[in-house]
């Protein structure tokens, strides 16, 4: 097993005086859109909220954005048609959605996170990665415990946090750890944690790569960890080799690698019609993200970063970019993110004016030339915040 990366911090003479293991702390923002909504109306803490449209007896397709976890106990959560919503929690009080809100809470969150601990690396809208030197995974849990709390009390915003030498794993220790929770996963512990979970726990395997597995007989993490390299090189491609080294609890070097590739890929589509059609949009996005790929695969290129713009019928853009947990040329994550993404996008304009979709852009950032240590799955490679 590689040990974690480790840092010389130089003392008053700038001759070395510590050499400690780098972490990565992963933040995700607890039920965000409902936390923003109780900062405001902190009557209604302890009570089923839903953010999102409110059912009405016309037909409708919205659904719901977040919800509180006394909501979700009735079996609510986001992306939920509301009509099943309203079904499951009767009782619920609904919120209609602030967006501008939710940015500016947003950016209160990167702005304490930075004077708390320097550099951030924002995620998405509620979920940012930073990175300390510390002795032990003790050590770290007492860090992100402090700053859970201080951040609770500082911004009123309830936050969970994983802790790990490797960015990916990270991530999955904040998953396993909400709500409210801290999870620090030391690197002999990796294998051991990961082990019984499914592949989709990883990000970036979506189901297309999770149904391939699956025909090979691998259904969790240990399964493919005990798979050789090759085998699931020949599946996925060289980014298999990384994740059979995740799945045994190997984990590369924490390191920004510079790259001499081009910045980002894009192609669009503008309709002859606005589309208004989410499944249809979703088909365009295919489509795009099939193009794109080929384009890349060509070029020799990987992607770290996927994006989604959508220039409304008043011709107004909005757009949105998220990271993956690795350089990577896979098809399923570059679609798996893009679907996603649309999906959030469109059905946020759904809750609020209902604009038509003009042109669709599918895009790809952080790329790099496909050769030796740039395929790396934990090649970590920060989003722009959205």
């Amino acid at each position: 097993m590689r040990p974690p990366t480790t840092v010389i911090r130089g003392g008053a003479d700038g001759g070395a005086m510590i050499s400690e293991p780098t972490w990565v702390l992963y933040v995700d923002m607890d039920a965000f859109y409902v936390s923003c909504e109780l900062v405001d109306h902190p009557d209604l803490r302890g009570r089923p909220v839903i953010v999102g449209q409110a059912p009405s007896d016309r037909p409708t397709r919205a659904v719901v954005l977040s919800a509180s976890y006394e909501a979700r106990a009735f079996g609510v959560h986001s992306a939920q048609p509301v009509r099943e919503a309203a079904r499951r929690c009767p009782n619920a009080l609904w919120i209609p959605p602030d967006f501008s809100k939710y940015e500016r809470r947003s950016q209160d969150v990167m702005a304490w996170l930075e004077r708390r601990f320097g550099r951030v690396r924002p995620q998405s809208i509620d979920e940012a990665m930073v990175r300390l030197s510390a002795p032990d995974a003790r050590a770290v849990a007492d860090v992100a415990r402090s700053a859970q709390s201080d951040l609770a009390q500082s911004l009123g915003l309830p936050s969970s946090w994983g802790g790990a030498p490797s960015a990916v794993v990270a991530k999955i220790a904040t998953d396993v750890a909400k709500p409210n929770g801290v999870l620090v996963v030391d690197a002999a512990e990796i294998a051991g944690f990961l082990g019984p979970m499914t592949v989709r726990a990883i990000p970036g395997i979506g189901p297309k790569t999770a149904d391939r597995l699956a025909r090979a007989g691998i259904h969790t993490i240990a399964d493919l960890g005990a798979r050789r390299h090759r085998e699931i090189r020949g599946l996925l491609g060289a980014w298999g080799a990384d994740l059979v080294d995740l799945a045994r609890g190997t984990i590369p070097p924490l390191r920004d690698e510079p790259s001499s590739a081009p910045i980002s890929r894009s192609v669009d589509r503008t309709f002859a019609v606005d589309e208004r059609n989410l499944p249809a949009l979703e088909g365009s996005v295919r489509e795009l993200a099939g193009e794109l790929h080929r384009s890349l695969e060509k070029e020799g290129l990987t992607f770290g970063a996927v994006g989604i713009a959508l220039r409304w019928s008043d011709f107004q853009r909005v757009q949105r970019i998220r990271s993956l947990p690795g350089s990577t040329r896979s098809f399923d994550a570059l679609e798996t993110m893009a679907i996603r993404l649309v999906r959030e996008l469109f059905e946020e304009e759904r809750s609020g004016v209902g604009r038509a979709v003009r042109t669709l852009t599918v895009r790809v950032e952080r790329l790099a030339t496909r050769r030796g240590q740039q395929d790396r799955l934990d090649r970590y490679v920060p989003a722009e915040p959205e």
